[in-house]
């Protein structure tokens, strides 16, 4: 037959529970010792009695199993006191997290998406939140209407008023243009010219005719410039008068 379960709890014989004290305290230490050796463990074991008698049991050397433990207790509180900063962080971009998934879902659903699960209640919500943001977004588009309207106005102002400028500035300029106007010289008049024939040889005739006739082409010429006509056309209007000679009496006057 088996063994059947013992309850656990306190032995109220006291000697019963010096016995079964002594008993398991022998079976703990052999199976420490059994341990160490099979699993290539350091194992430490410190039991105090009721009575507060020390039992301990260590495969390494207790100073040496202590300072280790020791340590590792030392690396393990500041190993919690580093990790302390990133666990609050992390909490910290969990709930921002959750902060963005519900703006999301509020924006799907503020677009008319996502809408199954919501009561009557939330939908109301919803339609109210709806005309209020539309109402809103309109009141704004009229706000910018009447800026662009006023900002219109005022540059028509500002062209009028640069238009009036530069008429005024060219009625000016008018005015000087007609103050600074010079009037047309006339034209020079025409004196008439008195010539005297004298009597000449027959023989310096020519080169007297011919230098006379030169003066008279030069001083006509300048007359000519003035009144627009070429030199050619002023010979032609006023021919030279001849001079007749006869053998028998000696040089006459001229005859026209």
């Amino acid at each position: 037959m088996g063994r059947g379960k013992i309850e656990i709890k306190r032995i109220e014989n006291a000697t019963t529970r010096q016995v079964t004290f002594s008993k398991r305290r022998a079976g703990l230490l052999k199976k420490a010792h059994e341990l160490s050796i099979l699993c290539d463990s350091e194992v430490a074991l410190i039991i105090f009695s009721s009575t507060g008698k020390l039992f301990e049991f260590s495969s390494s050397g207790m100073k040496r199993t202590l300072s280790r433990y020791n340590k590792c207790s030392d690396r393990s509180e500041t190993s919690l006191v580093q990790y302390e900063p990133e666990r609050q962080q992390s909490k910290e971009v969990n709930i921002l997290k959750d902060e963005i998934a519900k703006l999301q879902m509020t924006q799907l659903r503020m677009m008319g998406k996502e809408l199954n699960g919501l009561s009557f209640k939330d939908l109301q919500q919803l339609e109210h939140q709806l005309s209020e943001a539309i109402l809103s977004v309109k009141g704004k588009k009229e706000q910018l209407l009447l800026e662009q309207l006023e900002n219109s106005r005022l540059q028509e102002q500002r062209a009028m008023l640069e238009n009036e400028t530069l008429h005024k500035q060219v009625e000016e300029l008018k005015g000087l243009l007609m103050s600074t106007k010079h009037p047309m010289q006339p034209f020079l008049e025409l004196q008439p010219v008195e010539r005297k024939y004298a009597l000449v040889k027959p023989d310096v005739i020519g080169s007297n005719v011919v230098c006379s006739c030169a003066m008279e082409k030069q001083g006509d010429s300048d007359t000519s410039l003035h009144l627009g006509l070429s030199t050619d056309t002023f010979c032609k209007r006023k021919a030279p008068e001849r001079v007749s000679y006869s053998n028998d009496s000696g040089p006459g006057m001229a005859q026209s």
